[in-house]
């Protein structure tokens, strides 16, 4: 399945980020809200997620509501994995970029997988 990654944003001294996953025929579109000064050391305090159609229709989970909140196990693997898209490392292409992205989509997926009926 084709991708395309948009990370990171966001309205200059804003405590939210935008991040957008856009598939062939949906997208997720993602909020990471911050706690604490943004430019040292914000706190990662929540994270929500929606999927939309391509042309911008909200999608119903399978309980009829339209945004996810990771919270859990699950939120803990989300800051393992967007510390890695923020890292030193990631940025200067020390690593395998790729990887790392394909790491966080794949993490995503799965969550929409266990949240949405795509048909």
């Amino acid at each position: 399945m084709n991708y395309k990654l948009a990370l990171n944003t966001q309205e200059p001294n804003s405590k939210l980020i935008f991040n957008t996953i856009t598939f062939d025929s949906f997208k997720v579109n993602i909020v990471e809200r911050y706690t604490g000064s943004m430019n040292f050391h914000p706190k990662l305090c929540e994270v929500l997620f929606k999927v939309r159609t391509l042309d911008d229709v909200i999608v119903k989970r399978r309980d009829d509501n339209v945004r996810v909140k990771i919270k859990g196990n699950e939120f803990e693997i989300y800051q393992q994995l967007i510390q890695k898209l923020d890292s030193y490392e990631y940025k200067n292409k020390l690593i395998n970029r790729k990887d790392v992205e394909q790491d966080y989509v794949h993490f995503i997926l799965s969550l929409v997988i266990s949240h949405y009926n795509l048909n």
